[in-house]
């Protein structure tokens, strides 16, 4: 008897099984839309492959279920603009995996057609061929996340998001190194130490090097030799949590701690908590505040913010610069205003020896190329624009000297007396045609 009611509950759990395989195994002709039936679930319905909302609309992408809100974890097509609620999330049956919106958007292109796909309890999304083989993971192709069990190896590389309801592509990126240095950068920058603002790496040759991150928050580096490098001590909970480490939005690595018992989370972890350590923070023209834990943008003197709302979008100048073009000295037009205390890549195209911040002052005003100078140590350096990666830093005596114009500029008469320059620049054009043509129909003539 007891060996029937075995066979019996092992029959019964064997079905379960297969019904819930077959229930959250995602088949050809299989489809979501935004608004309903927006989500493919894992069994534990802890993570969700399908919609979820962004600012001015809807991305694809993975996330974690049982929050307050959607938490992503991978979104596809991140150069790519939102799309309507609309759109549809479809499987097609000659396996391949599309959003229509009017026209088909490939969501993910394996090199196999797709005959069934999967969203797992680790937060893998996973596309298999007609012999049941995995032909692309999420785990593989991570964008701006990392949870456990999810590596990022040498080569690859981790995106901040444009902003914390956008997931598009940001200004800050994390790479795993060929040499085995893990390191941030702002984006579109070479692989090189001036650019880099944080970096871990194993002592030693660093070959094969991954970030891990395992179920306990602990986050380390490893190679092939069995080398190890710990970012965090981890041994954290692992019950109903779940951990994961994102570049965010202002460029700073974080691990979190995401508890679904209180639908909530927290970060646990990060690689500075110098809010101002991440180049390129303010954008152009822009430069860096830390103030009481909170971090704060400044634009340059006679700068403004492109987009108030945006301080990634940097600062442009608030007033015309053309005086260049009279023939008189800009110092007429212009003074140098100084900002104390900061930092900024030196981009500079002359470097002057002089003895005195004046002197460095004049040097620029008499130079129509010289639009800011940084002042430090009796060594002036001529600057164009713009000026990037700027910082406040109490313990650096640099100046920066900032062309700007002085209240005269903004008189009629000055930009009438450009406009007269021009005038008289253009009817000087007109008479040297004139008079060239004449001599070539003179030429003509005597032929």
């Amino acid at each position: 008897m007891a060996v029937l009611l075995w066979l019996l509950f092992l029959s019964a759990f064997h079905a379960v099984a297969v019904a819930q395989q077959r229930n959250f195994n995602i088949t050809p002709g299989s489809s979501l839309t935004p608004n309903a039936n927006s989500s493919w679930f894992s069994p534990s319905r802890r993570f969700a492959f399908g919609f979820y909302e962004q600012t001015n609309g809807y991305a694809v992408g993975i996330s974690i279920i049982g929050m307050s809100k959607k938490t992503a974890v991978w979104t596809a097509n991140r150069d790519s603009p939102a799309v309507p609620s609309s759109a549809v999330l479809l499987l097609t049956t000659d396996g391949r995996l599309i959003v229509q919106v009017g026209q088909e958007i490939t969501v993910i292109n394996p090199s196999q057609s797709i005959a069934s796909a999967s969203m797992l309890d680790t937060g893998n999304f996973v596309l298999y061929n007609s012999d049941h083989n995995i032909i692309w993971q999420s785990f593989d192709n991570p964008t701006n996340t990392i949870l456990p069990g999810q590596h990022l190896s040498a080569g690859q590389e981790l995106f901040s998001s444009a902003s914390e309801e956008d997931d598009s592509f940001g200004i800050f990126r994390l790479k795993m190194q060929r040499d085995g240095y893990l390191v941030q950068y702002p984006v579109q920058t070479p692989d090189t130490a001036p650019y880099a603002y944080f970096e871990k790496h194993i002592n030693g040759i660093g070959n094969n090097v991954t970030l891990n991150l395992g179920d306990d928050s602990y986050l380390y580096l490893n190679n092939s030799d069995g080398g190890l490098e710990n970012l965090t001590k981890g041994g954290h909970p692992r019950e109903r949590t779940i951990y994961l480490m994102k570049i965010d939005v202002d460029g700073i690595l974080r691990v979190y701690s995401h508890s679904l018992s209180q639908q909530n989370s927290s970060a646990i972890w990060s690689s500075t908590y110098d809010r101002c350590d991440p180049k390129g923070l303010c954008g152009l023209n822009g430069y860096c505040i830390n103030i009481d834990d909170q971090v704060n943008c400044s634009c340059l003197p006679g700068f403004d913010f492109v987009n108030p709302g945006n301080w990634t979008a940097g600062c442009e100048r608030n007033f015309p610069a053309e005086t260049c073009r009279l023939k008189e000295k800009t110092s007429k037009y212009y003074d140098m205003i100084t900002v104390k205390n900061t930092r900024w890549e030196d981009i500079s195209y002359a470097t002057l020896v002089t003895t005195t911040k004046e002197d460095c002052v004049q040097a620029c005003l008499q130079d129509c190329s010289c639009e800011t100078a940084l002042f430090k140590d009796t060594e002036c350096r001529k600057q164009g624009l713009p000026l990037r990666y700027g910082r406040r830093d109490m313990t650096d005596s640099n100046l920066a000297l900032v062309k700007v114009r002085i209240n005269v500029f903004a008189d009629e008469g000055l930009f009438n007396q450009i406009e007269e320059t021009k005038g008289e620049k253009l009817r000087m054009d007109i008479l040297i045609a004139g008079i060239t043509w004449a001599a070539f129909a003179f030429l003509v003539l005597v032929l």
